[in-house]
């Protein structure tokens, strides 16, 4: 028998992991559906991503589309929301600024998720030097807040909403960083990891095959919490002006075109408003469900 077949481990020891894996997913499926606010968040987030997705169907006019003739009209049967000041439909624009708001929701959490998780696996197990600079980076930019941040970045990159998010994954980085090294931390003290440096095993190897996988389920539920973090940070971007650009739809963007109306024409706020508040709610009530079902800690309450 060759040294790698040796190796390899037998055919019932990988079925078994196979069905123990199985069992615990089956197990956490099981606990998110006792959770009836996560099951909420996940119905009317998959709403809006449904919407977001058909959103050209979906709209019943053209939301860049100038009317003078329905300027400032309120919900109606025409114009179920209302129409803005140059005549545009509301509730087109609310359906079509779903989609941007989500594509830089997700590209936000997909660069601080990528970058983070990257820094904090190599800070948390090689340790050293490595480990105290890249602390201390991330100290100076805890330092400031957020929304600070972002807005720093965006004024060296300019204004545009791809660039808004590249800013927010950025600022968002430091949270995944210090997340995963803590669980880094505490997953390499387990006798596994010391079996498996006295087998030879490589770093690569280790970090992927049995330190990675077990910290996946904080970044699964950190990463959720962050999409609404970052939608809001992303509205708040576009309200100043430094995201989507006109006449794009957006949520924030509209939400800074309605403040000079708010006492002529409420829905031109209302609805916006609305759009980003019940996306944020979503995104925490499934995150919290996940969270609550993937924390052993949480498991037996």
């Amino acid at each position: 028998m060759s040294m790698a077949q040796q190796a390899q481990p037998p055919a019932w020891r990988i079925s078994l992991r196979t069905e123990e894996r199985q069992s615990e997913l089956a197990k956490t499926i099981q606990r998110l559906k006792k959770n009836k606010g996560a099951i909420a968040g996940g119905i009317v987030l998959t709403l809006l991503v449904l919407m977001a997705i058909f959103a050209p169907v979906l709209a019943p006019k053209d939301p860049v589309k100038q009317e003078y003739s329905r300027v400032l009209k309120p919900p109606s049967r025409d114009a179920p929301l209302g129409t803005d000041q140059f005549g545009r439909d509301v509730l087109s624009r609310v359906i079509l600024g779903a989609r941007p708001s989500l594509q830089a929701a997700a590209l936000a959490i997909l660069i601080a998720a990528s970058v983070g998780t990257v820094i904090g696996l190599v800070t948390g197990y090689l340790g050293g030097w490595i480990d105290l600079l890249m602390q201390r980076l991330i100290d100076i930019q805890l330092a400031f807040p957020g929304i600070l941040f972002a807005l720093a970045i965006v004024a060296v990159l300019g204004p545009g909403l791809r660039n808004a998010m590249i800013a927010v994954g950025i600022s968002l980085v430091p949270a995944y960083a210090r997340m995963v090294r803590g669980s880094v931390l505490s997953v390499r003290e387990n006798a596994y990891i010391e079996a498996a440096q006295v087998m030879g095993a490589g770093t690569s190897r280790i970090v992927a095959r049995h330190i990675l996988p077990n910290v996946l389920a904080p970044i699964v539920v950190l990463s959720t919490v962050g999409v609404a973090w970052a939608i809001l940070i992303g509205a708040s971007l576009s309200f100043l002006g430094l995201g989507a650009q006109l006449p794009d739809p957006e949520w924030g963007l509209d939400l800074a075109q309605a403040r000079d109306y708010l006492r002529e024409a409420w829905w031109m706020s209302t609805f916006p408003g609305l759009a980003i508040m019940l996306t944020a709610l979503s995104v925490n009530l499934l995150g919290e469900g996940l969270r609550d079902a993937l924390d052993p800690r949480l498991r037996n309450r």
